[in-house]
């Protein structure tokens, strides 16, 4: 059955309360929190107050998901701020297995992120140290963007890795997912989906979770 973790970027930041709620009385299993530094990724999302009072405010496990540049210097900052996983991107990482180490070395789980254009290929050889591999299906820094296509080729490239490694990483699809694409996603081997404007722009939320978490 598919983990879904809703993506916070797509709340309403005057009522976070009223959609921590929300997800918490939904089936939601995780959230997905976008942290955006407008230099890795030409947007600003929110920093440590928010996350810390979402993170007390859920009691879902809190997906921490950086699209900022050294994320190393931060690492400590967020599993202080709550995150239960910590995902930075390949191509801010050129030291990769060392802040995967950091990461799991403060308590979380350890992911990694990749940009549309990056290929899977480059994780051959630290496939088995990661915990999640988040695959952007959008150019990362904005919400409501479509779903490219080519991602389930990825998908499916990803999961023969991670079948052939023994590993037990999970793939995790966030941007532009609906009801309508799911599915596919589903098959092609992701465990994860990260919802945004189909959670929270859609009339029931809970019922669209909901309906998600049967696909």
């Amino acid at each position: 059955m598919a983990i879904i973790a809703p993506s916070l970027l797509s709340a309403d930041f005057l009522n976070l309360q009223k959609d921590c709620d929300m997800i918490n009385t939904s089936q939601a299993d995780w959230l997905h929190l976008d942290v955006m530094d407008g230099s890795f990724v030409p947007n600003i999302s929110f920093g440590f107050p928010v996350i810390e009072r979402v993170c007390k405010a859920t009691t879902k496990v809190c997906d921490v998901h950086l699209m900022i540049l050294e994320p190393g210097k931060y690492a400590e900052a967020f599993q202080k701020a709550g995150a239960n996983i910590l995902t930075v991107h390949i191509e801010a990482c050129p030291h990769l297995h060392r802040n995967l180490q950091q990461i799991k070395s403060l308590g979380m789980k350890a992911g990694v992120a990749l940009n549309p254009h990056t290929p899977v290929s480059l994780l051959a050889d630290i496939i088995q140290d990661i915990d999640l591999v988040c695959l952007m299906s959008v150019n990362p820094g904005f919400g409501g963007q479509q779903f490219i296509p080519r991602t389930l080729d990825k998908i499916r490239a990803l999961k023969q890795m991670i079948i052939d490694s023994g590993s037990s990483t999970l793939i995790e699809i966030d941007g532009g997912v609906t009801l309508d694409n799911a599915g596919a996603i589903l098959q092609a081997g992701a465990d994860v989906l990260v919802a945004g404007n189909t959670v929270f722009r859609s009339a029931d939320p809970v019922a669209t979770i909901a309906a998600l978490k049967k696909l």
